[in-house]
């Protein structure tokens, strides 16, 4: 299908050049106009503006953030003065409030808009297997499923509000550094005591820890499964705790927090609760 790809960084390049790849007629602009010129040679269009690259009628867009999607679609001849009938797919990872008013913006102008995040290093763009988190009108996102099947493994649609879909990856991205600190700090206690954090790391790949803990966990917290316990707050506190000693005096700020977390609740009468509930308020 005709499609234009606005936004060619790291990410963003990776995603073209698959589209490219997959037989799609595409058409690249990118404000840099030196990252845009190779896609020439692999047979895209390169738009002299945004005018031009609106006129494919579809619009992907993968920008580092708020103010360059801004932009790109409120500036002068940006996408918003398209004209009706324009299909904005909006990749970058952006505010939730600036995705709620492009959806309004865009239904304004007689135009269709949804939000196609992305879940990915700039490895996993290039060979075609990122995740898309797709949000918007079920009319439209089927328009631009071969899009999302070029650039992408698996398509998980959330909802028909674009907002859903922003939401769904800022949810992951918060998820992220909490886990390298924690991967961090695991490193930090088995290096007390002579394992190197290489040994640890594939121990951690090889047991497949992330998957198992989500797999185990991820239900019972969205369940708030928490009674009867599998394992108690009692004896996860006891656990954090031997953690936090065997570290000897490397620094553990999210283990400590977590030990604080804990006797909140268990003073609150959370004693017996499993430790999923590490998260609840009540």
């Amino acid at each position: 299908m005709d499609v234009a790809f606005i936004g060619l960084g790291q990410m963003g390049s990776g995603m073209a050049d698959n589209l490219v790849a997959t037989g799609h007629k595409v058409t690249v602009w990118n404000r840099d106009w030196t990252k845009a010129e190779p896609f020439a040679e692999r047979g895209a269009i390169v738009a002299a503006d945004l005018a031009v690259a609106a006129r494919t009628g579809t619009v992907m867009t993968m920008l580092a953030d708020d103010a360059a999607l801004e932009a790109v679609s409120f500036g002068d001849g940006g996408l918003l003065a398209a004209g009706p009938g324009l299909l904005h797919v909006s990749c970058s990872t952006v505010s939730v409030d600036l995705t709620a008013r492009l959806a309004a913006a865009h239904a304004a102008a007689g135009q269709r808009f949804v939000s196609a995040q992305v879940l990915g290093r700039p490895d996993v763009a290039a060979a075609g297997k990122l995740s898309v988190i797709a949000a918007g009108a079920e009319d439209d996102l089927d328009i631009v499923q071969p899009l999302f099947d070029s650039i992408g493994a698996t398509t998980h649609r959330v909802g028909e509000r674009p907002m859903m879909a922003a939401a769904a990856k800022l949810a992951f991205n918060a998820g992220i550094p909490a886990i390298m600190q924690m991967m961090t700090e695991q490193f930090r206690i088995v290096a007390a005591h002579g394992i190197a954090a290489d040994q640890m790391a594939a121990l951690l790949l090889e047991v497949n820890y992330g998957n198992r803990l989500i797999g185990s966990y991820g239900p019972m917290i969205a369940e708030k499964r928490f009674e009867p316990a599998g394992f108690p707050m009692r004896l996860g506190r006891k656990d954090v705790g031997l953690a936090l000693a065997a570290a000897a005096d490397a620094e553990l700020p999210l283990t400590e927090l977590i030990a604080e977390r804990m006797d909140v609740i268990i003073a609150a009468g959370g004693v017996e609760r499993d430790w999923s509930a590490i998260g609840q308020s009540k």
